[in-house]
């Protein structure tokens, strides 16, 4: 019993249970607009400066090069161990800077901050998922799926989770509030002049009107949220995609290496478009709504931009990037249409066999290391012994 219980603990599939565990509660930086905008209002932030902030929040995530030397030489366990420490030093320190417990960090700080806590996400990565991918080389595609899917879920997790934590007090106060106001010993003066006849607060055709265009904006909001999730699924179809690609057409011998290489595309293009092109864009109109109201900005003052058109060139330099993106892609569907008409998964069989054969003899060299070093000891020990016992007989012959 004692064995077949090890075996479940150090089989495959309980270590996939664990990676998706881990890989659940690891996309923190999934939820940067939870708390941005208080980071943007407590250190007096612009918008190109909280981009920046997010951009180090995207380069720590997705760089993942230290782990991939630390997973080198230790085991999984060790890389997770420091992802860990990481990820309660980075986000601690966030904390205590916005809570006010620590002196205001300078923007270069608040960067160095993030981008700990974030490179936790690519510790996770490189102990779970690589990992998990080794652990099932001809099902890697789902695998890589389906942990990435547990990322992206994680947000849904941590969000209640962390608001049951830290509004509890809040939730508090608000219901003595409430039971305050609503006390039925307190006494209520209500000044009343009646009338003979009283209009309508509203007549029926202006209240009709208000009602359509009220409904009618919610279900164009409602709409547009769809058009969101639309984009939300791309955005999660990319990652699985690319690391499926890359172990399809490199192998998995090398592919903790290539999967943390691969993942550097997403801090570029979040500091192209993010900071350079929506950060500025933005900024650039905030101040100019400012100069029209014949005001000024302070320094640490926030800088807030409130109109259609603050986000308009940065979408459409956006939508213009993302068409030569397509493009790329159907140059790269027709450069690989040969390879996968094959037998894509063969390679990958031929790569698990010979990882499998070259542990197998590792295993064996070391067994035999361990049986020379035994018999070794065995003849020095007997040899010890016959000395031994050779000296005390001529010890007894001279007596």
């Amino acid at each position: 019993m004692k064995s077949f219980g090890l075996h479940v603990l150090l089989g495959r599939w309980f270590m996939a249970f664990t990676s998706l565990s881990i890989m659940s509660v690891s996309g923190s930086t999934y939820i940067f607009s939870v708390y941005s905008n208080n980071i943007k209002s407590t250190l007096g932030y612009d918008q190109t400066s909280l981009n920046l902030v997010s951009f180090f929040k995207d380069l720590g995530s997705s760089v993942g090069v230290l782990s991939l030397l630390i997973n080198e030489i230790t085991p999984p366990w060790m890389v997770l161990l420091i992802g860990a420490i990481m990820n309660l030093f980075g986000y601690l320190m966030i904390w205590l800077s916005v809570t006010g417990r620590v002196a205001k960090p300078k923007l270069w700080q608040m960067c160095l901050y993030i981008c700990i806590g974030a490179n936790s996400q690519a510790f996770a990565n490189t102990g779970a998922l690589v990992t998990s991918v080794m652990n099932f080389p001809e099902n890697h595609g789902s695998v890589i799926g389906l942990l990435k899917s547990f990322v992206g879920i994680s947000g849904a997790i941590l969000t209640p989770l962390l608001c049951y934590l830290f509004l509890k007090e809040e939730s508090k106060l608000w219901r003595r509030k409430e039971h305050l106001i609503n006390d039925p010993v307190q006494v209520k003066v209500v000044a009343e002049n009646p009338q003979i006849l009283e209009e309508p607060v509203l007549p029926p055709i202006e209240a009709q009107a208000t009602s359509t265009c009220g409904v009618g904006g919610t279900l164009i909001a409602i709409d547009n949220l769809g058009q969101i999730v639309i984009i939300g699924f791309c955005f999660g179809a990319q990652f699985p995609l690319i690391f499926a690609i890359i172990s399809e057409i490199f192998g998995l011998k090398y592919y903790s290496t290539l999967y943390n290489f691969g993942a550097v595309s997403s801090p570029v293009g979040s500091y192209i478009l993010n900071v350079i092109v929506a950060g500025c864009l933005y900024d650039k109109e905030a101040l100019k709504q400012l100069e029209a109201l014949g005001l000024t900005r302070k320094v640490g003052q926030q800088l807030t931009c409130t109109c259609a058109h603050c986000y308009r060139m940065a979408l459409i330099i956006i939508t213009l990037v993302t068409l030569f993106g397509f493009f790329i892609s159907i140059i790269l569907v027709l450069r690989t249409r040969k390879f996968y008409k094959g037998d894509i998964y063969k390679k990958l069989r031929e790569e698990a066999k010979a990882t499998a054969s070259e542990m197998a003899s590792r295993e064996d060299d070391i067994a035999s290391m361990r049986e020379r070093e035994s018999g070794a000891n065995f003849i020095a020990s007997s040899d010890a012994a016959s000395c031994s016992n050779t000296t005390n007989t001529s010890s007894t012959i001279h007596h």
